[in-house]
């Protein structure tokens, strides 16, 4: 059992975790980004604002914060786009984004999960679950761990820096959920991963998504690589194989 003074520790560094922390927050509604603004700033982090997708990239590249809050349905430049842009771009491939919109589709979500984002928030959302789920993001940032840079097998390499694919020496891209699934099941070899194991892993504890969008994943990944390198196992999970 944790001590008294760990426990104590452990909340200090949970309510120091967005002090002095880069927070960029993308909307177009100029009420929702001074709502956002407050509860965020009043928990140490410096806050950035933009109104629109192309004025949220040029921020990015600038200020490089830890987060990103991003609206979906924005003049100039769609949130789906503008996270696109943000993970094509090697200056913002790495920062954290989330986003927050009102859109509660299944496509919607499997939209922004395949342009790259890391978490998706729906609004309107109260300010102590905001901030709870904020925190959530640089506690999964700062405790990932680095990865092998390269993943070379017998039909297939991985760049994870670049987040590039090889197979048969033909480059293949791939949206980064996708990519990060493929680098879980190839991570080893004829392992079976639960469902629970990749929603764990690749979209994360405090992320809610259905089967389906894992199956929808699996699908676009065997259509790009073939459908002989990743196995269903009925009821359990999947698992990846290396052949040629």
């Amino acid at each position: 059992m944790p001590s008294k003074r760990h426990i104590k520790s452990d909340l200090e560094n949970d309510e120091l975790i967005l002090s002095k922390k880069k927070i960029l927050l993308v909307d177009d509604e100029k009420d929702i980004l001074e709502f956002l603004s407050y509860n965020i700033k009043k928990e140490g982090a410096k806050v950035y604002t933009a109104t629109n997708g192309l004025e949220a990239i040029d921020l990015a590249k600038k200020k490089k914060p830890d987060l990103i809050l991003l609206d979906v349905m924005m003049p100039e430049m769609d949130g789906i786009e503008t996270c696109q842009q943000l993970r094509e771009s090697l200056e913002t491939k790495d920062i954290m984004i989330a986003f927050l919109t009102a859109r509660g589709e299944d496509y919607s979500q499997i939209a922004g999960f395949d342009a790259g984002a890391d978490d998706y928030i729906s609004k309107p959302i109260k300010p102590r679950l905001l901030i709870s789920r904020v925190k959530a993001l640089l506690r999964r940032k700062q405790h990932a761990s680095p990865a092998v840079s390269a993943i070379e097998l017998k039909s297939l390499t991985i760049d994870r820096d670049r987040y590039i694919v090889l197979k048969d020496n033909q480059e293949i891209n791939l949206p980064k959920k996708e990519f990060e699934l493929l680098a879980l099941l190839i991570s080893v070899p004829g392992k079976v991963f639960t469902r629970d194991n990749i929603l764990s892993s690749v979209w994360g504890d405090d992320v809610v998504v259905g089967d389906r969008t894992i199956d929808v994943h699996i699908r676009k990944l065997r259509e790009k690589l073939g459908v002989n390198h990743i196995r269903t196992i009925k009821g359990v999970g999947y698992k990846f194989e290396d052949s040629k």
